[in-house]
Protein backbone atom coordinates (compact mmCIF):
# COMPACT_ATOMS: atom_id res chain seq x y z
CA UNK A 1 0.00 0.00 0.00
CA UNK A 2 1.40 3.25 -0.66
CA UNK A 3 1.34 6.65 1.12
CA UNK A 4 0.47 8.57 -1.58
CA UNK A 5 -2.83 10.39 -1.02
CA UNK A 6 -5.83 11.11 -3.45
CA UNK A 7 -7.32 14.48 -2.62
CA UNK A 8 -10.44 15.15 -4.66
CA UNK A 9 -11.75 18.38 -5.07
CA UNK A 10 -15.20 18.91 -7.07
CA UNK A 11 -14.70 21.95 -9.54
CA UNK A 12 -16.97 24.33 -11.12
CA UNK A 13 -15.39 27.88 -11.77
CA UNK A 14 -13.50 28.10 -8.94
CA UNK A 15 -11.98 30.88 -9.80
CA UNK A 16 -8.38 31.87 -7.80
CA UNK A 17 -9.69 29.59 -4.81
CA UNK A 18 -8.34 26.66 -6.54
CA UNK A 19 -4.62 27.94 -6.92
CA UNK A 20 -4.49 28.84 -3.18
CA UNK A 21 -6.01 25.42 -2.45
CA UNK A 22 -3.44 23.99 -4.58
CA UNK A 23 -0.95 26.07 -3.00
CA UNK A 24 -1.40 25.51 0.33
CA UNK A 25 -1.60 22.01 0.35
CA UNK A 26 1.92 21.69 0.58
CA UNK A 27 1.73 22.73 4.01
CA UNK A 28 -1.34 20.62 5.18
CA UNK A 29 1.17 17.36 4.44
CA UNK A 30 4.32 15.39 3.96
CA UNK A 31 3.13 12.61 2.14
CA UNK A 32 3.32 12.60 -1.85
CA UNK A 33 -0.43 13.78 -3.59
CA UNK A 34 -2.21 13.36 -6.16
CA UNK A 35 -4.92 16.01 -6.77
CA UNK A 36 -8.33 14.87 -8.68
CA UNK A 37 -9.71 17.92 -10.05
CA UNK A 38 -13.72 16.15 -10.48
CA UNK A 39 -14.72 19.15 -13.18
CA UNK A 40 -19.00 19.71 -13.25
CA UNK A 41 -18.32 22.00 -16.58
CA UNK A 42 -15.85 24.57 -15.48
CA UNK A 43 -15.71 27.62 -18.20
CA UNK A 44 -13.03 30.27 -16.34
CA UNK A 45 -10.02 28.05 -17.20
CA UNK A 46 -8.73 27.40 -13.87
CA UNK A 47 -8.82 23.27 -13.33
CA UNK A 48 -6.51 23.43 -16.89
CA UNK A 49 -4.44 26.27 -15.49
CA UNK A 50 -3.79 24.29 -12.31
CA UNK A 51 -2.83 21.35 -14.55
CA UNK A 52 -0.15 23.56 -15.70
CA UNK A 53 1.03 24.82 -12.65
CA UNK A 54 0.62 21.48 -10.59
CA UNK A 55 2.15 18.06 -11.87
CA UNK A 56 0.47 16.48 -9.26
CA UNK A 57 -3.39 17.30 -10.54
CA UNK A 58 -5.56 15.27 -12.51
CA UNK A 59 -8.11 16.21 -14.29
CA UNK A 60 -11.70 14.38 -14.56
CA UNK A 61 -14.15 15.82 -17.14
CA UNK A 62 -17.47 14.50 -15.51
CA UNK A 63 -19.26 15.67 -18.74
CA UNK A 64 -21.93 17.94 -17.18
CA UNK A 65 -22.72 19.58 -13.70
CA UNK A 66 -23.57 16.16 -11.94
CA UNK A 67 -23.67 17.84 -8.38
CA UNK A 68 -20.99 17.24 -5.39
CA UNK A 69 -21.56 13.73 -4.18
CA UNK A 70 -22.11 12.70 -7.81
CA UNK A 71 -18.72 13.95 -8.86
CA UNK A 72 -16.58 12.78 -6.08
CA UNK A 73 -18.05 9.18 -6.40
CA UNK A 74 -16.77 9.15 -10.22
CA UNK A 75 -13.59 10.53 -9.51
CA UNK A 76 -12.85 7.49 -6.61
CA UNK A 77 -14.21 4.77 -9.44
CA UNK A 78 -11.88 6.22 -11.78
CA UNK A 79 -8.86 6.43 -9.76
CA UNK A 80 -9.31 5.00 -6.27
CA UNK A 81 -10.65 1.37 -7.25
CA UNK A 82 -8.28 -1.88 -7.45
CA UNK A 83 -5.17 0.57 -6.67
CA UNK A 84 -2.68 0.74 -4.26
CA UNK A 85 -3.11 4.22 -2.62
CA UNK A 86 -3.68 5.02 0.76
CA UNK A 87 -6.41 3.52 3.18
CA UNK A 88 -7.55 7.08 3.45
CA UNK A 89 -8.45 9.94 1.02
CA UNK A 90 -9.46 13.63 1.04
CA UNK A 91 -12.47 15.09 -0.18
CA UNK A 92 -12.58 19.23 -0.22
CA UNK A 93 -14.00 22.46 -1.60
CA UNK A 94 -11.95 23.95 -3.63
CA UNK A 95 -12.25 27.15 -1.66
CA UNK A 96 -10.27 25.58 1.18
CA UNK A 97 -7.12 26.86 2.55
CA UNK A 98 -4.86 24.34 4.66
CA UNK A 99 -3.41 25.21 7.68
CA UNK A 100 -0.26 23.70 8.89
CA UNK A 101 -0.13 20.06 9.22
CA UNK A 102 -3.75 19.70 9.27
CA UNK A 103 -4.09 16.48 6.97
CA UNK A 104 -1.41 14.83 8.86
CA UNK A 105 -3.09 15.74 11.91
CA UNK A 106 -6.29 14.29 10.76
CA UNK A 107 -4.57 11.14 9.54
CA UNK A 108 -2.53 10.96 13.49
CA UNK A 109 -5.71 10.78 14.93
CA UNK A 110 -7.48 7.84 12.22
CA UNK A 111 -4.89 5.97 13.90
CA UNK A 112 -6.46 6.80 17.40
CA UNK A 113 -10.01 6.16 16.33
CA UNK A 114 -9.79 2.56 14.37
CA UNK A 115 -14.01 2.97 13.67
CA UNK A 116 -13.32 6.47 12.23
CA UNK A 117 -15.20 6.14 8.89
CA UNK A 118 -14.53 10.13 8.48
CA UNK A 119 -12.72 12.58 10.14
CA UNK A 120 -13.11 16.15 9.68
CA UNK A 121 -11.18 19.58 10.85
CA UNK A 122 -11.95 22.87 12.72
CA UNK A 123 -13.09 25.09 10.45
CA UNK A 124 -12.70 28.58 10.19
CA UNK A 125 -14.68 31.70 8.16
CA UNK A 126 -12.56 34.28 6.29
CA UNK A 127 -12.95 36.66 9.15
CA UNK A 128 -11.13 33.88 11.68
CA UNK A 129 -14.75 32.82 13.71
CA UNK A 130 -15.37 29.22 13.80
CA UNK A 131 -17.59 27.34 11.80
CA UNK A 132 -19.80 24.62 13.65
CA UNK A 133 -19.04 21.97 11.20
CA UNK A 134 -19.10 19.09 13.72
CA UNK A 135 -22.94 18.47 14.52
CA UNK A 136 -25.43 16.22 15.68
CA UNK A 137 -27.79 14.51 13.54
CA UNK A 138 -30.96 16.27 12.55
CA UNK A 139 -33.80 14.51 14.95
CA UNK A 140 -37.25 15.15 14.08
CA UNK A 141 -37.51 17.72 16.91
CA UNK A 142 -34.19 19.51 17.37
CA UNK A 143 -33.96 19.72 13.68
CA UNK A 144 -37.24 20.90 13.09
CA UNK A 145 -37.20 23.47 15.56
CA UNK A 146 -34.00 24.51 14.36
CA UNK A 147 -35.15 24.60 10.81
CA UNK A 148 -38.44 26.77 12.32
CA UNK A 149 -37.27 29.13 14.34
CA UNK A 150 -33.48 29.66 13.92
CA UNK A 151 -34.31 32.35 10.74
CA UNK A 152 -36.07 34.63 13.10
CA UNK A 153 -34.59 33.51 16.64
CA UNK A 154 -30.55 32.97 16.32
CA UNK A 155 -29.82 32.21 19.99
CA UNK A 156 -32.60 28.99 20.19
CA UNK A 157 -31.24 26.22 22.05
CA UNK A 158 -32.49 23.70 19.35
CA UNK A 159 -30.28 25.56 16.93
CA UNK A 160 -27.66 25.91 19.73
CA UNK A 161 -27.77 21.57 20.37
CA UNK A 162 -27.93 20.83 16.87
CA UNK A 163 -25.32 22.40 15.99
CA UNK A 164 -23.20 21.96 19.22
CA UNK A 165 -22.24 25.41 19.31
CA UNK A 166 -21.52 25.67 23.29
CA UNK A 167 -19.10 22.73 23.23
CA UNK A 168 -15.27 23.36 23.59
CA UNK A 169 -13.91 22.12 20.59
CA UNK A 170 -12.64 18.22 21.71
CA UNK A 171 -11.80 15.57 19.13
CA UNK A 172 -14.59 13.69 19.97
CA UNK A 173 -17.59 11.51 17.80
CA UNK A 174 -20.39 13.46 16.06
CA UNK A 175 -23.57 12.96 14.24
CA UNK A 176 -22.02 14.37 10.54
CA UNK A 177 -19.11 16.47 9.39
CA UNK A 178 -19.16 19.42 6.94
CA UNK A 179 -18.36 17.95 3.67
CA UNK A 180 -16.06 21.33 2.65
CA UNK A 181 -13.30 18.73 4.21
CA UNK A 182 -13.19 15.13 5.10
CA UNK A 183 -10.76 12.93 5.76
CA UNK A 184 -12.27 9.49 4.51
CA UNK A 185 -11.58 6.04 4.83
CA UNK A 186 -11.72 3.99 1.79
CA UNK A 187 -12.88 0.51 3.47
CA UNK A 188 -16.07 2.60 5.22
CA UNK A 189 -16.78 4.58 2.32
CA UNK A 190 -16.93 1.76 -0.25
CA UNK A 191 -18.81 -0.53 2.61
CA UNK A 192 -21.58 2.23 2.01
CA UNK A 193 -21.35 3.31 -1.86
CA UNK A 194 -20.24 6.49 -1.20
CA UNK A 195 -22.15 9.75 -1.69
CA UNK A 196 -25.89 9.62 -2.71
CA UNK A 197 -26.41 10.73 -6.20
CA UNK A 198 -29.98 11.80 -4.95
CA UNK A 199 -28.31 14.53 -3.19
CA UNK A 200 -27.55 17.36 -6.14
CA UNK A 201 -26.00 19.90 -3.93
CA UNK A 202 -26.72 19.96 0.50
CA UNK A 203 -27.44 17.48 3.10
CA UNK A 204 -25.05 14.68 0.96
CA UNK A 205 -22.63 15.25 4.16
CA UNK A 206 -25.36 14.67 6.54
CA UNK A 207 -26.76 11.38 4.81
CA UNK A 208 -22.81 10.33 4.61
CA UNK A 209 -22.63 11.07 8.15
CA UNK A 210 -25.71 8.93 9.11
CA UNK A 211 -25.17 6.13 6.81
CA UNK A 212 -21.62 5.79 8.47
CA UNK A 213 -22.90 5.89 11.72
CA UNK A 214 -25.38 3.25 10.47
CA UNK A 215 -22.78 0.35 9.51
CA UNK A 216 -21.02 1.32 12.89
CA UNK A 217 -18.34 3.50 12.04
CA UNK A 218 -17.69 6.79 13.46
CA UNK A 219 -17.58 10.57 12.48
CA UNK A 220 -14.36 12.06 14.31
CA UNK A 221 -14.09 15.94 15.20
CA UNK A 222 -10.44 16.55 14.87
CA UNK A 223 -10.32 20.35 15.91
CA UNK A 224 -6.28 20.46 16.29
CA UNK A 225 -6.31 20.84 12.68
CA UNK A 226 -7.68 23.36 10.73
CA UNK A 227 -8.66 24.91 7.49
CA UNK A 228 -10.04 27.83 6.18
CA UNK A 229 -12.85 27.99 3.78
CA UNK A 230 -14.42 30.89 2.26
CA UNK A 231 -17.26 28.99 1.34
CA UNK A 232 -20.07 30.29 -0.89
CA UNK A 233 -18.41 30.64 -4.47
CA UNK A 234 -20.40 28.42 -6.38
CA UNK A 235 -23.71 28.70 -4.51
CA UNK A 236 -23.59 32.52 -3.94
CA UNK A 237 -23.83 32.60 -7.90
CA UNK A 238 -28.01 32.03 -7.30
CA UNK A 239 -28.81 32.16 -3.56
CA UNK A 240 -32.74 31.41 -4.39
CA UNK A 241 -32.20 28.54 -6.56
CA UNK A 242 -29.52 27.19 -3.97
CA UNK A 243 -32.15 27.63 -0.73
CA UNK A 244 -34.44 25.77 -3.01
CA UNK A 245 -32.51 23.20 -3.50
CA UNK A 246 -31.55 22.82 0.24
CA UNK A 247 -34.96 22.16 1.48
CA UNK A 248 -35.79 19.69 -1.43
CA UNK A 249 -32.51 17.74 -0.09
CA UNK A 250 -33.74 18.01 3.49
CA UNK A 251 -36.96 16.94 2.19
CA UNK A 252 -35.46 13.25 1.00
CA UNK A 253 -33.36 13.28 3.99
CA UNK A 254 -35.93 13.33 6.34
CA UNK A 255 -38.19 11.46 4.28
CA UNK A 256 -35.55 8.37 4.22
CA UNK A 257 -35.50 8.16 7.97
CA UNK A 258 -39.50 7.85 8.15
CA UNK A 259 -40.23 5.64 5.11
CA UNK A 260 -43.22 2.92 6.68
CA UNK A 261 -46.43 3.31 5.38
CA UNK A 262 -48.06 4.18 8.99
CA UNK A 263 -45.54 7.68 8.94
CA UNK A 264 -46.75 8.82 5.13
CA UNK A 265 -48.90 11.94 7.34
CA UNK A 266 -45.56 12.50 8.66
CA UNK A 267 -44.04 13.00 5.82
CA UNK A 268 -47.01 15.00 4.05
CA UNK A 269 -46.48 17.08 6.83
CA UNK A 270 -42.82 17.67 6.46
CA UNK A 271 -43.09 18.34 2.91
CA UNK A 272 -45.86 20.66 3.61
CA UNK A 273 -44.00 22.77 5.98
CA UNK A 274 -40.33 22.67 4.01
CA UNK A 275 -42.16 23.66 0.86
CA UNK A 276 -43.75 26.86 2.76
CA UNK A 277 -40.84 27.50 4.00
CA UNK A 278 -38.58 27.50 1.33
CA UNK A 279 -40.95 29.97 -0.44
CA UNK A 280 -40.19 32.23 2.27
CA UNK A 281 -36.72 32.29 2.26
CA UNK A 282 -36.88 31.94 -1.54
CA UNK A 283 -39.17 35.71 -1.86
CA UNK A 284 -36.76 37.10 0.86
CA UNK A 285 -33.58 36.23 -1.16
CA UNK A 286 -34.96 37.47 -4.34
CA UNK A 287 -36.33 40.75 -3.16
CA UNK A 288 -33.02 41.34 -1.17
CA UNK A 289 -30.51 40.74 -3.85
CA UNK A 290 -32.95 43.06 -5.81
CA UNK A 291 -32.01 45.93 -3.47
CA UNK A 292 -28.63 44.58 -3.99
CA UNK A 293 -28.76 43.31 -0.11
CA UNK A 294 -26.78 40.26 0.99
CA UNK A 295 -29.72 37.01 0.39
Amino acid sequence: MSDELVVITVTYSPGPHLDRFLASLSHATERPVTVIMADNGSIDGAPEEALERYPYARLLRTGANLGYGTAVNRAVEEYLRDSDYSDFFIVANPDVQWGPRSIDIMLEAAARWPRAGSLGPLIRDPDGSVYPSARHQPSLVRGGMHAVVGPVWKNNPWTAEYRQERQEPSERPVGWLSGSCLLLRRVAYEEISGFDERYFMYMEDVDLGDRLSRAGWQNIYVPTAEILHDKGHATGRDPARNLAAHHTSTYTFLADRYPKRWQAPLRWSMRAALAARAGLVVRKSRRNRAKGRPA
